[in-house]
């Protein structure tokens, strides 16, 4: 990395908070998959966490571009830690307690769900404010490898601290969220102008009127939403480590940190080495790796293979993270990147967590390895009609047409 991104102390602080919000998010991911699967036994009981989340992201995506336009994008972040380390506490309390039950797994997953849909678009718009145009697609890459790396951190750091149980990681989690906001709080004041435009349906609907505008960003966004939509295998990781490879906790642990091992050998590639020329095709072939590697993970039986499958998977993956979201902020004016953040946040928020819930009730329907297997030739074939409807997509040369 170059010294100019180490100089930057708005741009570290950001990265550091973030880091440390991604650290208890993805424990309280591990020991909810966990426990919802202990307690109910349903591989359907972990498409409705997804469920959970994906319903609070469709119903406050709009308010939330909303409020990362018209408010401080430092102070809506931390609140919305301070939200998740509530959430958190409460799901500590209750195996204090002894009475944690489903009911109240899938209401903490919505109120965490609410709560990063409006922090997505704050700290999503606030970032190239913090850098400008020409460092943004480096920090973009990263933040990405020190962001991964609390993925990896994350679960594996969960499942060891589960061996405790439950409630120590509902704890270890609320004290990172608030760490997380305390840090993000302290980020410099940007200057950026904060919009007072009343909240009528059409300020709130124009993220969504700009990328339908824009073909290359509209076919980026939607590239990935629909091929994570299929490829989901992530949510089926706790029956793949119980079930199917037979480990436990740690295991599913290592299992949840491959992808993001991957993602960060991407990373530190991709900041010593920026895209600049063929970004259309090489998106094109990193969201077609992650379909192979999907596949190739849902036929695996061998615990080696599996790991090798998830981290080529996390590289893939990770490469269409950068080159997507850097055409996204570089082509959108800052008075507009909240709104627009927004509506990226749904779509890759739906790609995601419906993406568990479909996994789910495909898993419960065929099984675990038909449905992974099945969304993995799902994405191959989204990246064949992309590439049919998306041409522009396949020819984008670089990541920015801007000087600036």
């Amino acid at each position: 990395m170059q010294p100019s991104l180490l100089r930057h102390a708005a741009f570290t602080r950001f990265w550091v908070g973030d880091i440390a919000s991604t650290l208890a998010n993805q424990m309280l991911v591990l020991a909810v998959g966990w426990q919802i699967y202990e307690i109910t036994n349903s591989a359907l009981s972990l498409g409705l966490v997804g469920l959970a989340h994906f319903g609070a992201q469709l119903l406050f995506t709009l308010p939330a571009g909303h409020c990362a336009d018209r408010y401080d994008r430092r102070r809506v972040a931390t609140l919305c830690q301070i939200v998740q380390g509530m959430a958190a506490a409460a799901l500590a309390a209750a195996n204090l307690g002894g009475w944690i039950s489903s009911e109240l797994i899938y209401a903490c997953a919505v109120l965490t769900g609410t709560a990063q849909t409006f922090q997505n678009p704050a700290l999503r718009s606030l970032l190239p404010s913090l850098v400008g145009v020409v460092l943004l697609p480096r920090c973009i890459a990263f933040h990405g490898a020190v962001k991964k790396a609390a993925v990896i951190a994350g679960p594996a750091l969960g499942g060891l601290v589960y061996l405790w149980g439950a409630g120590p990681v509902y704890w270890t989690g609320a004290a990172a969220f608030a760490l997380a906001g305390t840090i993000i709080l302290a980020i410099p004041a940007t200057g950026a102008r904060h919009h007072h435009e009343p909240a009528s349906l059409q300020y709130m609907l124009g993220g969504l009127h700009y990328i339908i505008g824009k073909p290359i960003i509209l076919g980026a966004i939607t590239l990935d939403l629909f091929a994570t939509l299929l490829g989901g295998a992530v949510a089926l990781l706790p029956i793949y480590a119980r079930d199917i490879l037979q480990t436990g906790p740690l295991g599913l642990g290592l299992l949840r940190s491959a992808p993001a091992v991957g993602a960060v050998l991407a990373s530190l590639y991709l900041v010593r080495s920026p895209l600049t020329r063929g970004v259309g095709k090489i998106l094109f072939a990193a969201v077609a790796t992650f379909g192979i590697c999907t596949v190739v993970f849902g036929l695996s039986t061998w615990l080696p293979l599996s790991l090798l499958a998830l981290t080529v998977m996390g590289m893939a993956d990770m490469v269409s993270v950068v080159i997507r979201t850097s055409l996204v902020q570089l082509e959108t004016p800052d008075e507009m990147r909240g709104r627009v953040s927004a509506v990226h946040s749904l779509f890759t928020g739906t790609s995601n967590q419906l993406g568990q819930f479909e996994s789910g009730i495909t898993a419960a329907w065929w099984g675990a390895m038909p449905a992974v297997v099945a969304g993995g030739i799902g994405t191959l074939a989204i990246v064949g009609l992309w590439l049919r409807w998306f041409p522009d997509l396949l020819r984008r040369e670089a990541l920015t047409t801007r000087g600036e």
